[in-house]
């Protein structure tokens, strides 16, 4: 499948993303195009490694409705037809996500529904829980809210700071972030009301 991804910063994911694709890992997979919405975004290094193209659409100085507009429009001329959220730092209007419905997936650093939001580490330190990780969804209306694809968790130790549970989640992310994705690209993914199903081969 034709899949475009969406980042704004140093685009560790996308990056993971691209060797697993590499390594013939992903064969269900085409990355097709990378839209940045800040032009210092490190992901742009990344594509340009790879030989990805991408855009960069400033999302500072245009409302919502018009950046979404122009992306969708460059995302329909590329036939994209599954779009990864990597690192993109805006939330997407209702509109956008209905368009794409069922077809954006984003990777959160807690163990959704636990900690959604911005400070995800933070958050799971402060409230004392033994274990946290990272979870794939889908993308819907709300913040963090879609179904859950596929999870995986760390421990958090004592004295954990939120840098170090960072790095220990990232590891993580970089695993389940192209498997679930080549999962998408393959069909196997079925969505039952809130509920994901994978079926197997």
């Amino acid at each position: 499948m034709k899949v475009g991804v969406m980042a704004s910063g140093r685009g560790s994911n996308f990056h993971a993303i691209l060797k697993e694709s590499h390594n013939g890992n992903l064969p269900n997979v085409e990355i097709r195009h990378l839209i940045v919405n800040k032009k210092s975004a490190k992901a742009i290094e990344v594509a340009q490694e790879y030989n990805i193209p991408f855009t960069v659409i400033e999302s500072k100085d245009k409302t919502r409705k018009d950046f979404e507009k122009e992306v969708a429009e460059l995302f329909k001329k590329e036939n994209i037809e599954i779009i990864v959220l990597a690192g993109f730092m805006r939330i997407l209007t209702d509109h956008f996500v209905n368009l794409y419905k069922h077809k954006i997936i984003n990777i959160h650093p807690s163990l959704l529904p636990a900690f959604p939001g911005a400070h995800a580490h933070r958050d799971a330190i402060n409230s004392g829980v033994k274990k946290s990780g990272c979870t794939v969804h889908f993308v819907d209306e709300g913040v963090d809210s879609g179904p859950i694809i596929m999870q995986a968790s760390v421990d958090i130790e004592e004295g954990e700071s939120e840098e170090s549970l960072s790095s220990k989640i990232l590891v993580r992310e970089h695993q389940i972030f192209p498997k679930t994705l080549e999962l998408l690209c393959s069909n196997k993914i079925e969505i039952i009301g809130q509920n994901v199903k994978i079926n197997p081969d």
